[in-house]
């Protein structure tokens, strides 16, 4: 194994573990440090296809989302979305560079995928109250921050394996040639028995865990070829080479940024409570 891939895996992975579980500022400034990087990165892919997004207003946008997510203002989210939006348009409209409409729909796209996605992780890790699991009495949000954290490496690892070992028939030969159904659906059943372990043991009820380890799976892998996909399209291999053996910040963390929104979601509105449900249950009574 490459010993700078395991040199850098400790060297980001361990902080990333010390912010989680001590949450509040050390989690703020991770997030904001990663969505800097990818913000960074994502710039420089869409340079390459001659678009030309706004990283001032993707990192002010994002800085905006931080402060409210931190200071639990989520009220006023709504209209930094709206503020942010009109920011971008107005930044391209008086820099006046060609492509407008593309400068315009990435720098959009930019402060969603690379900034507001992955401030769900704020979110998550203020979910209220502790577990009274078998082995974690830690903060709740903690415990399912740390969930996601393994979970997706567990997911990324048994894809791997059992693709280069069984692997016959491609995912997705256009976007990502090297990746199989066989994979995925070794990596996705790995997953949601990791995920079942580890959700008995801070508290969850078996059948949301096994929920939550298949959400995990599939959008881990989605977020996985989404990236994948913005880099084919720009012709590009790596977001960056800022970590040695991975990558840049965008190639390490893309299997986590539609997955953190979806866990969070599932969770506020199926597990802490019936909001779903009942919504569904209006709709179709």
């Amino acid at each position: 194994m490459d010993s700078k891939r395991v040199a850098t895996a400790f060297l980001v992975g361990l902080p990333a573990l010390f912010a989680i579980i001590a949450g509040g500022c050390w989690l703020a400034l991770l997030i904001l440090v990663i969505v800097y990087f990818a913000s960074k990165e994502y710039t420089e892919i869409l340079r390459h296809k001659g678009f030309l997004p706004s990283l001032k207003i993707m990192l002010t946008s994002s800085a905006i989302f931080a402060g409210l997510a931190y200071f639990n203002k989520f009220n006023l989210i709504p209209l930094a979305f709206t503020l942010s939006a009109m920011m971008a348009f107005m930044w391209v409209l008086f820099r006046g560079r060609q492509p407008y409409i593309a400068n315009v729909a990435t720098t959009l796209l930019g402060f969603l995928y690379c900034g507001w996605f992955p401030l769900h992780l704020l979110f998550l890790r203020n979910m209220g109250g502790d577990f009274d699991g078998w082995f974690i009495p830690s903060p709740q949000g903690a415990g399912y921050c740390l969930l996601i954290l393994f979970a997706v490496l567990v997911t990324d690892t048994f894809c791997y394996i059992v693709g280069c070992r069984y692997g016959k028939n491609k995912l997705s030969p256009v976007i990502s040639p090297n990746k199989t159904i066989e994979g995925s659906l070794g990596g996705t059943l790995m997953c949601m028995v990791f995920s079942l372990a580890i959700g008995l043991a801070i508290g969850l009820p078996w059948y949301h865990a096994c929920i939550l380890g298949l959400l995990i799976a599939i959008f881990a892998q989605i977020g996985d070829l989404c990236e994948s996909m913005i880099k084919r399209d720009a012709g590009v291999k790596d977001s960056s080479n800022i970590l040695p053996g991975h990558g840049g910040f965008l190639d390490r963390t893309d299997s986590y940024i539609l997955t953190i929104p979806v866990v969070y979601y599932y969770l506020q509105y199926c597990v802490n409570s019936n909001a779903l449900v009942d919504f569904i249950k209006g709709f179709l009574g």
